[in-house]
């Protein structure tokens, strides 16, 4: 999506310029909104948590990810807490591979798709490459840049996301903490991931 993320960065200064005037911290004083501009190169490593339903049974899985990507392609390591790999996903322009070491790689156009269907919960990896960095599509399709003062958001394609803290000493902001959410009212959909971001 080049188009999406060319509105991502030339939106985010108007509108945080337009925030700056009137966005407090709840219990403090006026807090800066400038966030770090979306990079389509990025490597990020940290935890994450999911709770999800699963055949009428609430489930949860935790462990550890790696993100890299860059404008044409974007890798993910999932592994245990022990530093078990239990899935190595590649997404590119013409479709996306997950290997879970066990079965014959999958692949599939959608990633998000494959990843409910291999892991047995919805994985929003497209959403994630925006979300990491603080930047989102808004429910109204209007660009979203989060900031310690401006911190929650519902996307277009209806995920709620938190940012619940930010890197300590980071100018400008990069995200520590976020919470992730869906409900749709349909079992394997309705998710909660947590997702913890370590420092660089």
């Amino acid at each position: 999506m080049p188009h999406t993320r060319a509105a991502l960065a030339a939106c985010a200064a108007a509108a945080m310029l337009a925030l700056a005037g009137c966005a407090t911290a709840p219990g403090g004083p006026l807090s800066s909104v400038h966030v770090a501009p979306f990079s389509e190169a990025q490597e990020l490593r940290g935890s994450m948590s999911a709770n999800f339903t699963r055949d009428g049974n609430r489930e949860s899985v935790t462990g550890n990810f790696e993100w890299r990507q860059s404008a044409a392609r974007t890798d993910i390591t999932l592994s245990s807490p022990i530093g078990q790999t239990i899935a190595v996903i590649a997404v590119t322009p013409e479709g996306a591979t997950l290997n879970d070491g066990k079965n014959p790689p999958r692949s599939a156009r959608d990633i998000n798709q494959l990843s409910r269907e291999a892991l047995g919960w919805p994985l929003p990896v497209a959403g994630l490459r925006d979300w990491l960095q603080g930047h989102a599509i808004g429910a109204d399709g209007k660009p979203f840049a989060a900031s310690p003062a401006v911190n929650t958001i519902q996307t277009k394609d209806g995920w709620q996301l938190s940012y619940v803290t930010w890197q300590e000493g980071s100018v400008p902001p990069k995200p520590k903490r976020i919470d992730v959410e869906r409900r749709t009212g349909e079992a394997i959909d309705d998710i909660s991931i947590r997702i913890v971001i370590r420092p660089e």
